[in-house]
């Protein structure tokens, strides 16, 4: 990501998640919501779908593996919905900072993975009972120059 770049990031509205994302990114994944570091967060920077703009905020994942479960809502999350306009990310893992292309994980590459996520998160099983579409598991797959 180019400081420009860096300086067009704009964090969540929502306060708390705004004050784990940038205490995590500042600290290289040392510090955030305690709740979050136990549970494998990383910093993920989707491009804006309407206005371009990167959009930042926190996900619990496995191996770049991330769920767009938005909770439980009806709807998807602002994120999901970018990704699937502009599928190039840039994350942060702890200290590591790179760009991933996402894809929709399907069939048993999607089993597999909600499965993992489940057992990270047992909420995630609560959040698709509440709704009634399948929550989408998305793959990141780091680029490589």
């Amino acid at each position: 990501m180019t400081s420009r770049e860096r300086d067009d990031v704009h964090d969540s509205p929502t306060g708390w998640v705004a004050r784990h994302v940038g205490g995590y990114v500042e600290s290289d994944g040392k510090t955030g919501s305690p709740l979050a570091r136990r549970r494998h967060p990383a910093a993920h920077h989707p491009r804006g779908r309407r206005t371009g703009t990167l959009r930042r905020t926190a996900l619990i994942y496995d191996r770049l593996v991330v769920v767009a479960s938005a909770g439980g809502k009806a709807t998807r999350p602002w994120w999901f919905l970018n990704l699937v306009d502009e599928p190039e990310v840039y994350l942060q893992v702890g200290a590591e900072r790179f760009r991933a292309m996402a894809s929709i994980a399907t069939g048993r590459t999607r089993t597999r993975s909600w499965a993992t996520m489940v057992g990270i998160w047992p909420e995630y099983e609560r959040y698709q009972r509440r709704t009634e579409r399948r929550i989408p598991v998305v793959v990141l797959q780091p680029i490589t120059e």
